[in-house]
This record gives C-alpha cells, structure tokens and sequence, in this order.
C-alpha cells in the first residue's frame, strides 16, 4: 500500500515545485545555456537575419546598449537591427494611432469644399438668370463676368492665400460698367456687335473701366456686396485654411525622425531585456513615459497650439451650423443676384449724370453698326424725367406685371429663412454639426500620444517589470514632464532639440491660429476694437435685405446725394462732377418733410427722392400728354 501511495505523493510534489516556481521561469531563460527563446523572438518580429543571434550566450565587448557584466545573447550587429526596427514599429504605431485623426480631416476637407462648390455653382446660375430674364441684351457678354464671379468666390472659400473679395468684386463690376454703359444707358452707341470692335471702342472700355470707382455708377452696392461676403464667407474660408494646416501638421508628425538617442533609448526599453533572454517581460510604466516623451518631445510641444486650432474649428463649424440671417453663408450667396440688381438699377436711376460724367472723362462715343436682332432693354431717360417715372422707364420692359408676379415668388424661393428638407443649407449645417462633436475628441492628441502609446502597446499589468538594466517591481527613477523643458532632466534620455520640421509645423499653428481669431473678430476685446477701427467697412455687416438703414446708401436725396453714398470699395472718394445745382427750393409744410419712398422692382433696397417744383410739374405734365409706347 505503501508502494501505491508513494507514486502519487511524488506526482504531488512535482506539480506544487511547478507551480511555485512558473512565475520565475517566465522571467527567465527556459535554458539557462542557451539563446533559443531569444532566436524565435527575433524571428517571429522579423526584426533581421535569424544568423545573427548566437545559439548560446556570451561575451560581447562591442556592445553599445544593452551592457551587462554576465553573458548575453546579444550581438553588436543585433542591435544596430533592434534599432532599426524598433524606430520603424514605434513610427507604424503613431500613424495607426492617428489614422482616425488624418481620415477625419480629410474626408471634412473634402466634404466642405464639395458643399462649397454646390453652393456656388448654384448661386452661380441663379445670378446668370438674372440677366436672362431682365437683362437680355447684357446676358450674352454677361455670362462670363458672371462665372469668373463666382469661380473667385470658390477660391477664396477655398482658402487660396492670394484671393481678395475686394479685388473679385472691384473686377467684376468693372468689367460690367461699359456692358451696362453702352447697352443699358446709352443704347446704340460704340459697339453692340462682335464684328464691330475697333481700336478706339476698346480704348473708350477701358477708359470707362479704370474710371468705373471714380464716377461710381453702382453706388454703394459693390462695397456693400464686399462686406455681405466678407461677413458671411469668414468662417468657410477660415476652417478651408485651418483644415488644411491641420492635414499638414498631422502628415508632419508621421515623417518626424526619431533621433538616434531616442532609438537607443526604445532598444534598452524594448530590447534589452532579450539579451537576458527574458523576452515576455514588459517595460515599467515610468520608464516607457519617460521614453516615449524624451522621443516625442517635439510632437508634445504641439499639444498647447493644436488644442487651440481645435477649439477655433469647433467654434467655426459652430458657427456654420448655427448662423443667423445676417452672415449665413448660403443667403450672402443667394443674394449677390439682388446686390448685381440693385446696382444695375442704381445705374439707370443716374443714367444721364453718367454718361455726362463719362463723356467728360472719356470723350464722347460715336454710334456703331446695330445687331439686326439686337433689342435693347431700355431707352435713354430724359434728364427732367422724375425719380417715380424713370424707376418704371427704366425697368426693362420684358418684366411687365404679369412677368414680375411670376419672378417674384422664385426670388422669395432663393432666399428661404429656413432649410427645405435635403437642400444644401441643411446638408451644410449637418455636416457642421457631426465635424464639431467629431474634432472635439483630438483637442489634446498630441499631448497625451507619449502615454496612449504605453498604455495600449508597452505596458502589460505584471507584479515585475524591466527597468532598462533588470527586473524590478517598480520603476524607482522620476517621471518629468512632456515639454521641453521637462525633459532637460529626464533620466533616461538626453534631449536637446525638437524637431526642426515640428518646431516649423507649431509656429503655423500659432501664426494661423493668431491671424484668424483677429481676422474673424474673436480675439481679445481690445485687440478686436483696434481691428473694428481698422477694418472698415469689413467688419460691418450690410446687406442688401429688410436691415437696410441709412448708413447703407438706401436712401439718396437727388442725384449728386444717390452718388455720394457710392464710395468705391477701394476706399477712395468718387470725383466731383460739374452738376448742374438743383433748383431753388420752397418752404415744405412740415408734413411733407418726409421724402416718398419710391418702390423699385427686383430691388433688395428702398430708394427715397425729395421731388422739386420743377419735377411735379414735368411729371404733371407727362401725366396730361398723350403716351405712345417706342
């Protein structure tokens, strides 16, 4: 019985010596006299050629890194390749880390710009229609005024360093003046036809071109369609440029080197344990930060200034998803139509102050050969016409009342306070709102990678763990901090510089941050007034809607008053003109001070006249005498 027994008490013990001693063994070589483990490891992570590792341990003076005073499996050529790859799985784990990141602000980038671009193409055509429908004789040459308009405005929404809303709309309306001169104002003069351009007809454009700012055919209406869309396309054009840094930042951060004290750092960290042929041990949490922060010092460095550039997209796309009638980017864009009409009507309104003014300037213009199927959409006002009467002379025939009921239910369309279902007002404010709980999650990326990197790849949860020369049970060195400052005293690396390309990439963020919080009016309180003062006429939100006041140029008193208001966007006065002076006036009982408001169709703002003596009595006169229709 006793023989029965013993069998089973040595199987006991056998297996409770196992048991104690497991624990050590993981720790240690399963053979004490050989490189084995060691061997299969450097195979299975393909780290270099399996013939580098020696079969059994020695002594190898030439060691650089993983230095001991025992044996060691190790070679010199083995850790030039730990090196090496240890430098390529921690860049591989950084771009895997910041995949989401990079996914998330391209795939924005290009979702925003293709919103952009539908909104301009449609605005685009929208505005085209305007000539098609009451300005038939300008629709032809229009046209392409009216795409390079919009493929400016596309650009600059895009974020394009060189674009300028004051020199698109200066362009644009230049362009349009001696359009608008010869067929609108004065029909039948110079060329009207493609086959009748002459040296002096070309001469006289371009004088009417380089003096459209002086005259100010357009009266304030250029200025006020800069500062609609300069109000309205600030956000848009700040987050284009703000995702684009943001791609190159990212992008930045994954070809950053790891310099080579940060490499030899990672093998001790990674490698050095192997040597021993402890290869399941893991690195202890202090020392795998204070690692991976000596290394990714100048990613850290990032943290502060891209948390701001993340906080600025969140305002931004806020502000996208949430903007009011007075700079949502969808109706400043709908409503170029009605700012290019207004001022269009502006100029039949001051029809014949014009073209005296020009024929001063540029000399008078001889009559050119007609287009047979040439009509034009207006005649010649006379002077002595009243404001009430020219306004309806001078709406284009084609756009009767039965035509004008049928427009105007499409222009109320165009301007929709809110979304219809599918549209790309809504789609632009849903794509706002998913970009700005999406970036909210990246704020701090950049300062946190050096810990996620540890705490999801390097450190498992273990009772020992390798401090870089042997197996503790904690890591007794001192944890410094992540900027650069910190990281003069870490104890496990020496560093001294960031990044070159890194240090570039934060400096744009901090120059790009800086200039579109002044830009945009959301820096501090007193640098934002300076910028108020500065801005002019930018910062202020005019346009061409029911918020029209006096300061807009809605209301002119006369013909030289209407002009007055018109003050170039380039900030340069209009030149006075020899006008003839307004007759006398009489006394006005206090009832009629107010002028009438004259209601002008198509037009987004109220233009009110001060009649003379000498008007009521014309248009009194007009009135009694028989009218045939031209």
């Amino acid at each position: 019985m006793f023989r029965a027994i013993l069998p089973n008490v040595d199987l006991f013990w056998v297996i409770l010596l196992y048991l104690v001693f497991l624990p050590e063994a993981g720790c240690k070589s399963a053979d004490a006299d050989s490189c084995h483990e060691v061997k299969t490891a450097y195979m299975m992570r393909q780290i270099g050629p399996v013939e580098l590792v020696p079969d059994r341990p020695g002594t190898d003076e030439s060691l650089r890194v993983c230095v001991h005073p025992g044996p060691s499996c190790c070679t010199s050529k083995m850790e030039d390749s730990y090196m090496a790859a240890v430098r390529s799985e921690t860049q591989q784990k950084m771009r895997s880390y910041s995949f989401e990141l990079k996914y998330l602000i391209n795939g924005h980038t290009k979702a925003y710009q293709e919103t952009f671009e539908s909104l301009v193409s449609f605005t685009s055509n929208l505005t085209s229609t305007l000539f098609d429908s009451a300005y038939s004789s300008l629709a032809l040459e229009c046209r392409p005024l009216v795409l390079q308009l919009f493929s400016d405005i596309k650009y600059h929404l895009s974020g394009d360093i060189n674009s300028s809303l004051d020199n698109t709309v200066r362009r644009f309306y230049n362009d349009l003046f001696p359009l608008v001169y010869r067929r609108l104002l004065n029909p039948g003069i110079g060329h009207t036809s493609p086959q009748s351009y002459s040296s002096p007809s070309t001469n006289h454009d371009d004088c009417l071109r380089m003096t459209r700012q002086d005259v100010s055919p357009f009266g304030p209406h250029p200025r006020l369609l800069v500062s609609s869309l300069s109000r309205a396309l600030g956000a848009g054009r700040a987050l284009s440029r703000l995702l684009r840094l943001a791609g190159e930042v990212v992008n930045a951060t994954e070809k950053a080197s790891l310099s080579r004290e940060c490499g030899r750092g990672l093998v001790r960290m990674q490698y050095c344990s192997h040597c021993r042929g402890l290869t399941l041990i893991r690195p202890c949490t202090g020392l795998c930060v204070n690692i991976m922060r000596g290394c990714l010092v100048g990613v850290s460095e990032l943290g502060a200034p891209w948390g701001s550039l993340v906080v600025l997209l969140q305002r931004l796309a806020a502000t996208l998803a949430t903007s009011s009638n007075h700079n949502s980017m969808e109706l400043a864009l709908l409503a170029v139509r009605n700012h290019v009409n207004d001022a269009i009507l502006h100029a039949q309104l001051h029809g014949p102050r014009i073209t005296a003014t020009v024929e001063k300037v540029c000399g008078p213009q001889a009559a050119g050969p007609m287009m047979a199927n040439a009509h034009p959409t207006i005649s010649h006002v006379p002077t002595s016409v009243t404001t009430s009467e020219r306004s309806s002379v001078t709406s284009p025939p084609t756009v009767g009342p039965a035509a004008h009921q049928h427009l105007q239910p499409q222009s109320r369309r165009s301007f929709p306070l809110k979304g219809s279902r599918g549209d790309k007002s809504r789609s632009l404010k849903k794509l706002s709102r998913e970009f700005e709980s999406s970036i909210q999650r990246y704020q701090w990326f950049f300062s946190e990678l050096p810990e996620m990197l540890c705490e999801s790849e390097m450190e498992v949860e273990q009772h020992t763990c390798w401090s870089g020369q042997d197996v503790v049970e904690s890591y007794a060195g001192r944890v410094v901090g992540s900027s650069l400052k910190a990281q003069r005293e870490n104890p496990e690396m020496t560093v001294r510089n960031t990044d070159p390309v890194l240090k570039g990439a934060k400096q744009k963020l901090e120059q790009l941050t800086q200039e579109l919080l002044v830009e945009l009016g959301w820096a501090s309180k007193a640098r934002g007034r300076g910028e108020e003062e500065e801005g002019g006429s930018a910062q202020t939100d005019r346009g061409s809607g029911d918020d029209c006041d006096d300061e807009d140029g809605c209301e002119a008193s006369g013909v030289e008053d209407g002009e007055g208001t018109g003050e170039s966007s380039s900030g340069h006065s209009p030149v006075k003109k020899d006008v003839a002076p307004p007759p006398p006036r009489r006394p006005v009982p206090p009832h009629h001070i107010s002028p009438p408001q004259v209601a002008v169709r198509g037009s987004a703002s109220t233009l009110s006249v001060e009649p003379s003596p000498l008007t009521l009595a014309t248009m009194l006169f007009l009135l009694l005498s028989p009218w045939e229709p031209r």
